[in-house]
């Protein structure tokens, strides 16, 4: 029956990042820095509202679009932190994590034949869903520009079927991001087209020496903008899947249907959690935050001492160097570290053909393996 499936479908592969993390998952004496996934536990707070969730037996269906004192608090944070306005009734959606908000947005904007713009290389989760909309993945070169997809590279690749701009920043896998005149030049360029922006922000609150700006801020594009937030990395709460899709009300209440007839609603009791994570814990990012740009530093200056070019990241908790010769495919690179130096890193490949050349590092990690993993990196090197 397998010929009968859905082409598109057959077509998908499974992402490179899992397909590495597998690769070398329960090999002994491994050193792994793959996974976007932070080391910090929960904060006790959030788990005790969690158990408490669960003691006043608020496991039923919420609201499709979560319960109303959640999107109060989604509403109020991103106020505050990012000057973004929008309303808890009818502007925001709980979903079951970003990856979710992305899929409905997608769904909803795309129709068969229509193209989307974003950066390469770039996090593997969107183009799956772009194609399995019967959209088109257009991908821009942004390796020589910073990894920045800017306007001006924008503006060279829009045409009559361009329905969406993706906006993944800070960046996975790059760690950059925009700042507020690059993002002022895309509302300039974008305002008054046919043409949605899609701002994936969940490293929003892991920026280092400049506060994250968003694309929502700008009122020009207001309107065909959607945010896509959450407290998975902020607040260490991977596997309770919550996050938020933020974007004017003629928009939400269409995607609020595809949302409703895909999950009904995200988990109660996580909502619960992510209530509290956003009115008692504002304070909980500040913590892992600091810890990451000391490990982004260490991580930094031990590539540098080995001669290694690298862009400095903005935020979130990845370096993406140069590694690999270019008689080699950045998979082959991988493979070849994971046997000769029992490290393993996510090859550049898995972010589209223009992370070739390149390998992703996670600094989510604790100091010691950081450093027994630069160790072995720096031995390799050496020996190549």
């Amino acid at each position: 029956m397998e010929q009968y499936l859905n082409q598109n479908v057959k077509e998908i592969e499974i992402s490179g990042i899992r397909k590495f993390f597998n690769l070398v998952q329960g090999q002994k004496d491994m050193v792994s820095l793959t996974i976007g996934q932070p080391d910090f536990h929960t904060p006790d707070h959030i788990k005790a509202s969690t158990k408490q969730a669960l003691d006043q037996n608020l496991t039923t269906y919420t609201p499709n679009a979560g319960i109303l004192d959640l999107r109060k608090a989604v509403s109020n944070f991103v106020k505050t932190n990012y000057n973004l306005n929008y309303h808890a009734e009818d502007e925001i959606i709980i979903t079951v994590g970003a990856s979710q908000a992305i899929d409905i947005s997608l769904r909803t904007v795309i129709t068969p034949g229509d193209e989307v713009i974003l950066p390469g290389p770039v996090y593997p989760g969107y183009e799956p869903l772009i194609k399995l909309a019967g959209g088109k993945p257009v991908y821009v070169d942004t390796r020589e520009n910073q990894f920045k997809l800017t306007a001006e590279l924008i503006e060279k690749h829009i045409t009559k079927k361009t329905k969406c701009v993706i906006l993944p920043y800070p960046s996975n896998p790059t760690g950059v991001s925009l700042d507020q005149q690059e993002l002022q030049d895309i509302a300039d360029l974008l305002k008054d087209q046919p043409i949605f922006i899609l701002a994936d922000e969940i490293y929003s609150e892991l920026t280092y020496e400049k506060p994250h700006t968003s694309i929502g801020s700008f009122d020009e594009v207001r309107e065909q903008t959607l945010i896509v937030q959450g407290v998975s990395k902020s607040h260490s709460m991977t596997g309770f899947r919550i996050g938020f899709l933020l974007g004017p009300q003629a928009l939400i209440k269409h995607i609020l249907k595809v949302h409703q007839y895909n999950v009904s609603c995200a988990t109660s009791t996580s909502q619960y959690a992510a209530l509290e994570a956003l009115t008692n814990g504002r304070k909980d990012p500040k913590i892992m935050r600091d810890a990451y740009l000391e490990r982004r530093n260490y991580v930094i200056k031990r590539l540098e001492i080995m001669g290694i070019e690298v862009i400095i990241p903005d935020g979130a908790f990845y370096v993406f160097p140069r590694l690999v010769p270019s008689s080699q495919t950045s998979f082959d690179f991988g493979l070849k570290l994971v046997e000769e130096a029992r490290l393993a890193l996510v090859p550049g490949d898995a972010f589209s053909d223009y992370g070739q050349g390149y390998m992703r590092i996670s600094y989510a990690y604790h100091q010691d393996i950081l450093k027994e993993g630069m160790d072995r990196l720096e031995s390799f090197m050496k020996d190549q």
